[in-house]
């Protein structure tokens, strides 16, 4: 139940309301009519269909196609031929080198990786395997969340920068016989491309 004004506050009321000009409405704008249309005679306004003809609604994939929102979410686009995609993702590819970061701190982890990328670009290896781990899962208390398999995140990143991306066609997270979630495959490119 609401509780009612004291004479006091009602007279403070008063003075505040009498000293308030109200908003003058534009003189072409006009006060709507109460409307009193029942549910049953309410339309919904038909839906705006945009004209977009000549436009390409999308991203950009490496290979400069246009890959529309539906395509993106369903299948990336590899940068690398199809079959050979295939054959790595579900495992059918042997690494020809691998790296292991577990334990290691994002310090010591980043400039071992770098020479992990180049020195197996330099040795013309193909497919290598980069095994980040999953990352310790440990109770949260504190008021800022914090980033479990701190290594797994940053390591794509890491791979998308300079001067490493020069060297990479693909990454991708490796098959569960090649370490799942806990590791990714890269895919270097040939020299001289």
């Amino acid at each position: 139940m609401a509780r009612k004004l004291r004479p006091e506050e009602r007279e403070l009321w008063k003075k505040v309301a009498d000293t308030a000009t109200p908003l003058a409405l534009p003189a072409k704008m006009e006060m709507p009519p109460a409307l009193s249309v029942s549910k049953a005679k309410a339309k919904r306004p038909a839906p705006v269909q945009p004209d977009l003809k000549g436009f390409k609604i999308g991203i950009k994939s490496r290979s400069g196609a246009v890959v529309s929102r539906g395509q993106a979410a369903a299948k990336p686009v590899p940068a690398m031929d199809a079959k050979s995609f295939g054959k790595m993702t579900r495992g059918k590819l042997r690494p020809e080198g691998r790296i292991d970061l577990h334990g290691m701190t994002m310090a010591e982890a980043h400039p071992a990786l770098q020479d992990f990328i180049l020195g197996s670009a330099q040795l013309q290896r193909r497919l290598v395997l980069v095994i980040t781990g999953k990352g310790k899962s440990k109770p949260d208390h504190g008021p800022i969340p914090e980033r479990h398999g701190v290594l797994r995140h940053n390591v794509p990143m890491w791979l998308r920068q300079s001067p490493l991306s020069a060297v990479i066609l693909e990454v991708t997270p490796a098959h569960q016989r090649h370490g799942g979630a806990g590791a990714f495959y890269v895919y270097l490119r040939r020299r001289g491309r």
